[in-house]
């Protein structure tokens, strides 16, 4: 079973039609008890860093979520700000974000942008895979997925960059270290891609 966290922030029902449409069983979560007997976990996210994290803290969830994937180590994806919150800290931020990936969240310079590049980036983009990854399979070439932010995720260790885009300068575009994954842009907005990746997800063994 494939649980969204819900705690207020984050486009749920679109990730629950996906599900539906892929036959996948997948519900929310609001409380700690709804977290039970979660196999795998999707944190959502849009907005502000410290609003996101502010409403996480404040869900009751937190604590729980975090012994499943650290200790527990369900399969946990991150969406957007979803995932910068899995980075130590963001420059967007004063909270702390949830260290689950050492990461530090950066935003877009004027200097890596041109003025034919506004902030947020927004739109279309393509995305590279840079190494053989599950959450990419069928995804290695030619993958395009909708964008929304201002902020990139900056790891703190390469290897556990799994993909790239290209906005000025080259940005982890997702990442994955050990059952912790996460992904910039919003799979429920990227259509067939999107679908792709969240079934791919939902595939890890």
């Amino acid at each position: 079973m494939i649980v969204l966290i819900d705690y207020g922030v984050g486009n749920i029902s679109a990730f629950l039609n996906i599900y539906k449409q892929l036959n996948i069983p997948a519900r929310t979560a609001k409380t700690v008890s709804e977290l039970e007997g979660a196999a795998k976990l999707i944190l959502p996210g849009v907005g502000h860093f410290d609003y996101a994290m502010q409403r996480f803290n404040d869900s009751g969830m937190r604590d729980t979520v975090d012994e499943m994937v650290r200790t527990g180590k369900k399969p946990v994806i991150g969406i957007c700000v979803g995932m910068q919150m899995m980075a130590k800290s963001s420059d967007e931020g004063q909270l702390p974000g949830l260290g689950w990936i050492d990461a530090h969240v950066e935003k877009f310079s004027d200097s890596q942008r041109s003025a034919k590049m506004p902030l947020p980036h927004m739109g279309w983009n393509d995305v590279y895979a840079l190494k053989k990854n599950p959450l990419f399979t069928g995804l290695e070439q030619d993958a395009r997925f909708y964008f929304l932010h201002s902020y990139y995720f900056k790891c703190a260790w390469p290897q556990d960059a799994v993909a790239e885009a290209e906005y000025g300068i080259r940005f982890t575009a997702a990442v994955n270290h050990e059952n912790v994954y996460g992904i910039q842009c919003h799979p429920e907005k990227s259509h067939h891609f999107g679908i792709q990746l969240l079934k791919n997800f939902a595939e890890l063994c």
